[in-house]
């Protein structure tokens, strides 16, 4: 690449095929979920992973940093955690007779928000500001983050003991909520063969991880997608979809504007990393689910019925008329 700010659509698919050969080292099995975490990434956003326990949800995010060549960052979410565990303090030095900035975890530029729903909303809010604007506010100053700020968080779906929801305008801030599920018979025998015989936790680079990336050409990366064209009727596709949902009877909170910027910009990345310079009703399609399933709630009568929402948002997608 002769230029590091430019990057042509060959290269980024270039690219991404690079960071899923480092990741299929240590991940098997999640190829989807690796798929949509690079349109994340390319994006600029962020990522909720729900599953149950020992699925690889924090191993994938580990070894995603690491191909990417980012500074990772960990926060374990417990109930007791504060704000401050997460942001920092400003710390009075006796010898300068002035305060210094403590930085938390979260001055990083792939932060992993482990287990997010163990803390209580008052904790979880310390990221709104962050994940919006990739900066944050301490003391009345504001410092900023990287660029390539990025939060993947995990939470277990299955435990209600210990566990409070997240807020919706913390929900709002994530691009895409993946159900991360247990892998094919096939893949869990050669996840045992893989691990099985080894002595104490994988680590990415033990496994052959390494970096194919860095700042600067994920950078090129994201810039790339201002190659890609929407069409006026995408344009129009999405914004049909997303006030569908508003309108929807069996929905009591339907999907926000920014859900439907999100989703048009993702589509954008999914052509991008697809070779294409122009969007297609596909690209919407795909990305629907993930980036309305954390945005929605089912009314008290279609949650009576037992009505699924992921079966709800594919027959809005499927009612919404896409452009031919």
């Amino acid at each position: 690449m002769s230029d590091a700010a430019t990057m042509s659509l060959a290269e980024l698919r270039e690219l991404a095929g690079a960071i899923r050969s480092e990741v299929d080292k240590a991940i098997i099995g999640q190829d989807a979920m690796v798929d949509l975490l690079l349109i994340a990434m390319v994006s600029e956003g962020h990522v909720l992973l729900e599953g149950p326990p020992g699925t690889a949800k924090t191993f994938l995010a580990q070894s995603f940093a690491t191909a990417l060549g980012l500074d990772f960052g960990r926060i374990q979410f417990t109930p007791d955690l504060l704000p401050g565990d997460i942001l920092g303090s400003n710390l009075f030095n006796f010898q300068t007779s002035q305060f210094t900035l403590t930085r938390g975890p979260i001055f990083c530029e792939l932060l992993l928000a482990d287990e997010i729903n163990r803390t209580p909303p008052k904790t979880q809010a310390a990221l709104l500001e962050a994940m919006q604007e990739r900066r944050l506010t301490l003391d009345g100053e504001t410092h900023t983050l990287s660029d390539r700020f990025m939060v993947v968080a995990t939470q277990n779906p299955i435990e209600n003991q210990g566990v409070y929801p997240l807020p919706e305008a913390q929900l709002d801030r994530f691009l895409f909520k993946l159900l991360v599920p247990y892998p094919e018979e096939s893949e869990e025998a050669e996840i045992v063969k893989r691990y099985g015989q080894r002595q104490g936790p994988p680590r990415p680079a033990d496994l052959g991880v390494s970096a194919v990336a860095d700042t600067t050409r994920l950078a090129a990366a994201s810039a790339a997608i201002g190659q890609v064209t929407v069409a006026e009727e995408i344009v129009s596709y999405v914004v049909r979809l997303v006030r569908g949902t508003r309108k929807h009877a069996e929905l009591s909170v339907g999907a926000s504007p920014r859900a439907a910027v999100l989703l048009a910009n993702a589509a954008r990345a999914r052509a991008a990393l697809d070779g294409r310079d122009y969007v297609i009703p596909d690209d919407v399609k795909a990305l629907a689910v993930p980036t309305l399933r954390h945005r929605l709630t089912l009314s008290p009568a279609a949650e009576i019925e037992g009505r699924d929402l992921e079966a709800l948002v594919a027959e809005l997608v499927e009612s919404t008329e896409a452009p031919r």
